[in-house]
Order: structure tokens, then C-alpha cells, then sequence
């Protein structure tokens, strides 16, 4: 039992109290990541075990997502959100320091890539890898101006290829490890370097012209 479900009467006996709705769905986002931690992507979470996890009722959790993959996109916002705090100069950086930037920080926080890879596999409709899309472009639009991307660049092709190569590194590097013979942690550096190449390559003007404006990736205003 945690701290915020206990409290103390006048005769000085512990007593169970309510918990907030805020309190029950934290409990809930936290139980969720937990057996996605423990059980791994492929196997998924199931509503029940969540509850039981975050030791609320079964119900509770309808009420308050609805569905497992609303579970899942709450835990999954709620941990981006919580990074976001730790990284509000981010989106001041040049183009290739901002998607190392970014690799490191999904190499510390697998956790959140194998949520949003769970969301992609249910083929979930509201489901954004891009939650934040709006102020991406805002800063792909500034890289192409200020020369940190080259004027002929596809600056949202170039956004979403990184980030692919990003997140299909973190699913993978376990099995990349056990098959190349190299520690994790070895690998990890040296794919770091290599990712750092491959975006330096990018930086660097090419002789074809490509699209480099958000407006014309036809993604609109979403987020992300």
C-alpha cells in the first residue's frame, strides 16, 4: 500500500482512503508500464492485470480510458510529457545535434519506444509518433534557413527517417547484440557514432532539390 492510500484516524489506527481520480489513473499508467517492462512489447497488457497491478478495480479503468489502446497513448503521452520538462532547450538546437540529442535520450528511455511500437503494431487510428509535429516543423523550417540544413533539403523526409532509424535500432539492439557477438553497451556507442555520420550526411547539400516547407509534407498542423 502506498503512502497516499493510507491515512490515520483520531484513535490513531491506519485507514485505507480514496484515492483521487488523478492518483488512480497515475496508479494505472504506472502498473501499465510495468508489465510492458516485465513482459515485453509482443506480449501486450491486459486491462485486468493492469488493475490488478495498480490494485484498483477492474471497472475503474473503462471509466476513465475506455479502451487498452487509450490506456496505452495516455501512458505513453504521459511519459513524453515528463521528458519534455527535462528538455525545453531542445527545440533551440541545430538539426543534427537535436536527432543525436534525441537518440541518446531514446536510448535512456526504451520504455517509451516499445509503447508507441505496441501502438503502431494494434494499427491504433489515434495513436502519433509525432505528438509535438507543430513545433518540429517550426524548427526544420528555422534549420533550413540558418543553414543547419542545406536549402535543398527534405527537411520532414530527413525528421522522419532519423527517427525511424531511431526507434528501429532501440526495438532491435538486444538481438542485434546477441547476433553480432558485441555487449549492448558496445554496441550502443558505436551506433551512436554511426548515427551521428548518417546525420552529418544528411546536413550536407545534395545536387537534387527536395520539398523543405511542412506545408508540403501533408501533414497540416498535427501535432508532434
Amino acid at each position: 500500500m502506498t503512502n497516499r492510500e493510507q491515512d490515520v484516524s483520531e484513535t490513531g489506527r491506519t485507514r485505507r482512503r480514496r484515492r483521487t481520480r488523478q492518483e488512480t489513473e497515475a496508479d494505472l499508467l504506472d502498473a501499465a508500464r510495468r508489465l510492458l517492462a516485465r513482459d515485453g512489447v509482443l506480449a501486450g497488457v491486459n486491462l485486468r492485470e493492469i488493475a490488478t497491478e495498480a490494485g484498483v478495480n477492474h471497472g475503474q479503468i473503462y471509466q476513465y480510458f475506455g479502451t487498452r489502446q487509450a490506456l496505452l497513448r495516455a501512458a505513453a503521452a504521459d511519459l513524453v510529457e515528463r521528458q519534455a520538462a527535462d528538455r525545453d532547450d531542445h527545440w533551440d538546437l541545430p538539426f543534427a545535434e537535436r536527432r543525436q540529442a534525441m537518440f541518446r535520450h531514446r536510448l535512456d528511455e526504451p520504455e517509451l519506444v516499445q509503447l508507441e511500437a505496441l501502438l503502431a503494431l494494434d494499427d491504433d487510428a489515434g495513436f502519433s509518433p509525432f505528438p509535438r509535429f507543430a513545433q518540429t516543423c517550426q524548427s526544420l523550417e528555422r534549420d533550413v534557413s540558418d543553414g543547419s540544413l542545406p536549402k535543398d533539403a527534405d527537411a520532414v523526409a530527413a525528421h522522419v527517417m532519423t527517427a525511424a532509424a531511431q526507434m528501429g535500432y532501440i526495438i532491435f539492439r538486444q538481438a542485434y547484440a546477441r547476433d553480432t557477438g558485441i555487449p549492448v553497451e558496445e554496441l550502443d556507442e558505436r551506433a551512436s557514432h554511426a548515427f551521428a555520420r548518417m546525420v552529418a550526411g544528411l546536413a550536407t547539400p545534395s545536387p537534387e532539390q527536395g520539398a523543405t516547407e511542412c506545408s508540403r509534407s501533408g501533414q497540416g498542423s498535427s501535432p508532434g
